[in-house]
């Protein structure tokens, strides 16, 4: 018996995996040790996941392999470690990033670009068992490019600059009961900027077909290909991506990666169904 998670700061999917063609995916709040205590994460295992699988002996369970976000020192993987050994004892236990787990589900085994696009944004390059280079995420004020952050913030920025039709500015304004007041105290006075600026996603999806919208869309996509796949110099490997903007935008996506010379490859929205492909694959060799 092996386990399998994948696991963002909203929610955790958990694979229970018995050695057969058959799983069981179970769902769980996120998990992030740069976020939550020690004691909120031994809740979470304890009183959401363990309960769920009470039919299964923790004995019973040979491997464990999380992905997770805010898992990319070992100081942060081995909190996470040490909570699945107080209830899986006999477990092997291997903890990595949720980059490492995207890789993984969008390359299996073969060399490739791997690129979350979502609330944030990151990219590495990826070698077919592990990530060789990543060129880092730097968060929403020194990065993300293209992300529902990225978005967001220049959907709002054209609206007051003038270089958004008036009758979109209109409309954008009124769904979201905006203010120039309230706009800004939500970004610099509020915590959680990121957030306030990625909510603006579905309202950029409806109107995609307005051109102005459309170059918004080009030219945040374009800044996350020249600033984070570019530099890897692999132009002929396929870019692939996992993530709620990826998936929504992909056509757009592909439209950016084929001006500048590159090809997009696989999109996935969830990426645990490949990362179970990947490790099932590797268990039956």
């Amino acid at each position: 018996m092996i386990l399998i998670a994948d696991s963002g700061s909203t929610k955790t999917d958990w694979c229970v995996y018995n050695g057969t063609k058959d799983y069981t995916i179970i769902n769980t709040q996120g998990i992030n040790p740069y976020h939550q205590s020690v004691e909120n994460i031994q809740e979470i295992i304890s009183v959401e996941f363990m309960p769920r699988i009470a039919e299964i002996n923790p004995e019973s369970v040979s491997h464990i392999y999380f992905y997770g976000a805010g898992c990319a020192t070992e100081v942060k993987c081995s909190i996470i470690r040490d909570i699945l050994a107080e209830h899986f004892t006999k477990a092997q236990i291997s903890i990595a990033s949720d980059l490492l787990g995207a890789a993984r589900a969008l390359c299996s085994n073969h060399e490739g670009i791997a690129c979350v696009i979502g609330t944030g944004s990151n990219s590495c390059l990826y070698d077919g068992k592990n990530i060789v280079d990543n060129i880092p995420s730097l968060g929403y004020i020194l990065g993300d490019e293209g992300s529902s952050v990225a978005l967001g913030r220049r959907l709002l920025s054209d609206c007051f600059k003038r270089q958004l039709p008036a009758a979109v500015c209109d409309e954008f304004m009124a769904e979201y009961n905006l203010t120039m007041e309230s706009i800004l105290d939500s970004i610099y006075k509020k915590p959680l900027a990121n957030r306030y600026m990625a909510q603006f996603t579905p309202f950029i999806s409806r109107h995609r077909e307005v051109p102005q919208v459309h170059d918004i869309l080009i030219s945040c996509f374009t800044d996350f290909f020249k600033r984070n796949v570019i530099a890897y110099h692999k132009p002929w490997l396929p870019v692939h991506f996992v993530g709620s903007v990826a998936t929504i935008f992909s056509e757009e996506l592909k439209e950016t990666a084929e001006s500048l010379g590159m090809k997009a490859g696989k999109f996935i929205q969830n990426p645990i169904e490949g990362i179970v492909a990947y490790h099932t694959e590797i268990l039956s060799e």
